[in-house]
């Protein structure tokens, strides 16, 4: 299996905290990989997004379950191939929706989790290699990695709920939170394994952040 470079782990990591604030693309280095494209994922469009919504024809688009009106999804054909992707490349690559610019699968192998239900992807994952040239880049590899473990390990011992079973999601919490694995003074961190009152704690804001978003 040939390795394809994921770029430097403490950059990336920063990078994905704060695009959660922030709607510009990620730079992910896709080159010709088309495994997201192909795996049946059903893809989230907000009615703000104007000019994906005008290249997508009507019938690929359904009410989005769950979510206000105006919300839909676009679904996948009878290969699980986007309907969208012709070619062998996306027609409307300058106009896709927000969720296609936020899908970064580098979060599976930062992590050590798959999608176990995305072979393609799961085969793009394992080929991720992360550079960890600093002390720093090590610690924060080792400590998403130690928080994803944690939250399975003690999904039944913390909120009800508030670890996802979903690995996306799951993988997005564990980047989030990992600040609370890693302690000490700059320059000199180390990964510890915190209370789990404190883990706790932080899983409850979380879901109070995520009840009080607006949908846009």
């Amino acid at each position: 299996m040939s390795v394809a470079p994921a770029g430097d782990f403490s950059t990336w990591i920063e990078v994905t905290l704060r695009s959660g604030d922030s709607p510009e693309a990620a730079e992910v280095p896709c080159g010709d990989c088309t495994a997201c494209c192909t795996s049946s994922y059903f893809i989230h469009i907000r009615p703000d997004e104007t000019e994906a919504l005008a290249r997508i024809p009507i019938e690929y688009l359904v009410e989005a379950p769950g979510l206000p009106s105006g919300h839909v999804v676009m679904g996948y054909d009878e290969r699980g191939h986007c309907p969208m992707l012709v070619d062998g490349g996306c027609s409307i690559y300058d106009d896709r929706p927000q969720t296609c610019r936020d899908y970064d699968c580098r979060i599976f192998a930062a992590t050590g989790l798959e999608p176990t239900d995305k072979m393609m992807v799961v085969e793009q994952t394992r080929r991720w290699v992360f550079d960890t040239p600093t002390e720093l880049a090590r610690v924060q590899q080792e400590a998403v990695r130690t928080c994803a473990d944690y939250l399975q390990a003690h999904a039944h011992h913390l909120p009800p709920g508030a670890v996802p079973k979903n690995p996306t999601h799951l993988a997005i919490l564990a980047v989030t939170l990992h600040e609370l694995f890693v302690d000490g003074e700059p320059g000199a961190e180390r990964v510890i394994v915190p209370d789990i009152d404190v883990v706790s704690d932080a899983l409850t804001e979380s879901m109070r952040q995520i009840r009080m978003a607006p949908q846009q």
